[in-house]
């Protein structure tokens, strides 16, 4: 199994060069299925852009390939490359996560319970340090050290909706106006 800590150390300078920032790098799925999924962002716009998911994409390909032809090869199995933007229920990862998204409702799984409570949903309050604190629905502001956080993620409010619009909307008219023909054609065939 590849080492997540090294193959960020890889790619995070790869993201930086284009002025990203990275988010995340997962590797999942069973062998002969791994994806090696890579998520980043514009620091102004918390996004990425289609030609940017590209130009990110062919960058670690080729970094990647670099080193396997020079027989360091960080992943030692067949892999599919996944780059994307964190997308609207984003996860949380970095400290600056849970600070920037303060007011938003998120869902956190800890690595193991804290007052008795493994799941957290509610508001995120901020970060100060290496801890997070989020306002619990029905309990109250909770602050748990990062290091327990197993998974975190905002979730899908009207909140959130409003906050994280798309870059960029070029295209939908088109996209719309196939529809409206499709619909069109089909209500003649009728």
């Amino acid at each position: 199994m590849a080492d997540i800590a090294a193959l960020t150390a890889l790619i995070e300078p790869e993201a930086k060069a284009l002025g990203f920032d990275l988010v995340r790098v997962k590797l999942f799925g069973g062998a002969g299925d791994r994806t090696l999924q890579i998520m980043a962002e514009r620091p102004d716009t918390r996004q990425l852009t289609i030609d940017d998911c590209a130009d990110l994409s062919r960058r670690i390909s080729d970094r990647l390939d670099e080193l396997e032809e020079a027989g360091r090869d960080p992943i030692d199995e067949a892999y599919r490359l996944e780059v994307s933007s964190p997308g609207i229920d984003r996860p949380l990862t970095r400290a600056k996560d849970f600070a920037d998204w303060a007011g938003h409702e998120a869902r956190i799984k800890l690595a193991e319970p804290i007052d008795g409570r493994k799941v957290l949903t509610g508001d995120l309050v901020g970060a100060e340090g290496d801890s997070i604190t989020i306002d619990v629905r029905g309990h109250g502001a909770m602050t748990v050290p990062m290091d327990k956080v197993a998974d975190a993620k905002l979730t899908i409010t009207d909140r959130l909706i409003a906050a994280t619009a798309p870059l960029s909307t070029e295209g939908a008219e088109d996209y719309e106006d196939d529809a409206s023909d499709d619909d069109a054609e089909m209500e003649g065939q009728k």
